[in-house]
């Protein structure tokens, strides 16, 4: 099987990952678990046909000169996207695919706080965090929004991405994609640009560095509404994030700016489910109500996850409500609970044989 028979596979089996490398079988991430598909033992010559595959002649020269590449690719013969990491590692290239599913799926679908989410989406201005690890579904809930967002706003959305993972054909918006790398050098190059292009809406795939972060909050405090991605575990733990890449005789005008500019942050986690296949999402949510906004001022973000626990009003909830109310219906096992929980001690008790907890030692 050459690699695209097994990226057939891949969308057969629903996978969200798949790790392709010399010297051992091929694995795939199948509802959050690694999994072994088949005893074919990859060799080099197996490699080097997969890059011929994959790669074009100018990313093949981008990855020999700079040792990985990342991209994403339409293969037509099974209608699929996939965005793919190739890396070098000792002997050998590797290769890591993740399957862009389409998105069929409506907010209430993917079992999204619905209200809370589409109400962001009227936003007129602001900025609009997800946050959470890698593979926690941050993508696909961002992609939910701005296709709520197409389907009923008359605006104009640009998003930038590396790479391009789901597309939106314009409905009532129009909407422009922008690969960094491809459309343009960086995503600070392409923020400075949009701010002359008219968009409503500004999806940027990742803040990493502090230009982008800058542009992104600037963006968002002068009429745009602006959505953007962290690897942070939590709500409150994401505003430090964002002030703290600044030098210390910057941050208090950057905290006034973010508190104004702020309208929310949601960190998601996802569990495997135990009462049928697939996968379901925990999420944190912060509002930027005034309360919210003068702790930021303040630098009394520490205060946060108590303004969250009692702003429910606001569609607020802390992650570790949302887990317990996930376990609660039965949905997700008290070990992964337990795991991915920020509060550990609560959720002890649910546990049959509690292991030691050598963070709380």
């Amino acid at each position: 099987m050459n690699i695209r028979n097994y990226l057939k596979l891949m969308v057969e089996k629903n996978a969200s990952d798949m790790f392709y490398r010399a010297g051992g079988n091929v694995r795939m991430r199948i509802d959050t678990q690694v999994v072994s598909v088949g005893d074919e033992v990859l060799t080099g010559d197996d490699m080097n046909e997969a890059l011929k595959d994959l790669l074009s002649e100018e990313l093949r020269e981008f990855f020999h000169r700079n040792l990985d590449v990342d991209f994403a690719v339409h293969i037509p013969e099974i209608d699929s996207r996939f965005r793919v990491s190739i890396f070098r590692q000792r002997n050998w290239p590797s290769i890591v695919v993740r399957n862009i599913r389409p998105l069929t799926e409506s907010m209430e679908e993917l079992i999204l706080p619905a209200a809370v989410l589409k109400q962001l989406c009227l936003e007129s201005r602001g900025l609009v965090l997800l946050t959470g690890s890698m593979g926690s579904g941050k993508s696909t809930t961002l992609a939910a929004m701005v296709d709520h967002i197409n389907a009923n706003r008359r605006c104009h959305i640009m998003t930038m991405e590396d790479p391009i993972e789901f597309v939106h054909v314009s409905a009532k918006a129009v909407v422009n994609h922008r690969e960094v790398g491809l459309h343009t050098e960086s995503f600070s190059s392409a923020l400075r640009g949009a701010l002359r292009e008219d968009p409503d809406i500004i999806l940027v795939g990742e803040m990493r560095d502090l230009e982008t972060i800058s542009l992104a909050i600037e963006a968002a405090s002068t009429g745009h509404l602006v959505f953007s991605t962290l690897h942070t575990s939590s709500a409150w733990k994401t505003v430090d994030r964002v002030i703290e890449v600044f030098p210390s005789s910057e941050q208090p005008l950057i905290r006034s700016t973010l508190a104004d500019g702020l309208r929310a942050v949601v960190s998601q986690t996802l569990f495997k489910r135990i009462d049928k296949k697939g996968r379901v999402v925990a999420l944190e949510i912060l509002i930027a109500n005034p309360a919210v906004r003068n702790l930021i001022r303040e630098a009394k973000t520490h205060q946060i996850p108590s303004m969250i626990q009692t702003g429910k009003k606001y569609g607020m909830i802390l992650l570790d409500d949302y887990i317990m109310e996930l376990f609660q219906k039965r949905q997700i096992s008290a070990e992964e609970a337990y795991a991915k929980a920020n509060e550990k001690s609560r959720f002890r008790p649910l546990l049959n044989a509690p292991p030691e907890d050598f963070t709380e030692v």
